[in-house]
Order: C-alpha cells, then structure tokens, then sequence
C-alpha cells in the first residue's frame, strides 16, 4: 500500500542518514491530503483529529453532487506549514473507525470553484478560510490588561 511505501521510504532516509527530508519539497504549502476518511466523518471531526498537530484553517471536504454525501477525502490547510510535517509522520496510516487514513503534502492546492451572481462557477477570489476561529470582541476585551 501506499502508506507502506511512505513508511519505508522514511525508515530508508534515516538509515542512510540523509540530510535533505522529502518533506523540504512541500515547504510552501499548509495544505494537506486526507484520504480513506470514514463516510460518517464530518468536517468538525476531521478538524478536531488534526488540530492536535496545529490550528487548521481551512478544510475542503468534497461530496457526491448529487446525494451530498462525503466522499472520503479532503484537503486541509493549517495555519503553520511545520504542521504539515507533523501531520504526515504522525497520521499517515493511523486507522480512525476501522479506515487507515492516507495523509500527504499538497504541493499546489486550488481553493475550489464557486458558483458567482450569474450561476456560472468561477475560480475563488481570495483564500478561504472556512475552519478559521472567529473573533469575539468580548473576549479580546477581557483577555486585555
């Protein structure tokens, strides 16, 4: 599988004490792949899974068009890269609810289409940040000296 292959090739650079990772190839990008997700899996807990290894601050989730189902993958961003390292080595392979979950570096994620005023799916303006705590001005006020 290829979770395996991923595995062994990280058991190969450390006993031949190589000095560049395989992950210096994805350095400018936050973005993650999570494959093998449990259908039954919503975007809150594939959030609350990976936010132990950094804060996430987007996450696509695609579904079937036509029943809105997931479809057993997404793309998730994280607020640092560095999380994306940790993400990789910790998560790729782990089973969550009998499913072994496939995690890897996205070197060039696009933010989806939507659809605009006309109906017609344009490509995003800026970058989405659906999973991206919001601010209370409350709370900010009493955190303040």
């Amino acid at each position: 599988s290829v979770v395996r292959e991923i595995n062994h090739i990280n058991q190969r650079e450390l006993e031949l004490g190589v000095n560049g990772s395989w992950h210096d190839e994805y350095k400018d990008s936050a973005y993650v792949y999570v494959g093998g997700l449990n259908y039954e899996l919503t975007e809150g807990d594939v959030i609350t899974i990976f936010s132990q290894y950094g804060e996430v601050m987007d996450l696509n989730m695609p579904r079937d068009k036509e029943t809105g189902k997931p479809r057993g993958f997404g793309f998730l961003m994280y607020e640092d890269q560095r999380s994306t390292v940790l993400a990789v080595d910790n998560l790729n392979g782990a089973k969550i609810l009998d499913k072994t979950l496939r995690v890897d570096h996205v070197k060039n994620y696009k933010q989806p289409k939507a659809k605009g005023e006309d109906g017609e799916w344009v490509e995003a303006e800026e970058q989405s940040f659906n999973a991206k705590p919001e601010i209370i001005g409350a709370y900010l006020m009493l955190c303040l000296p």
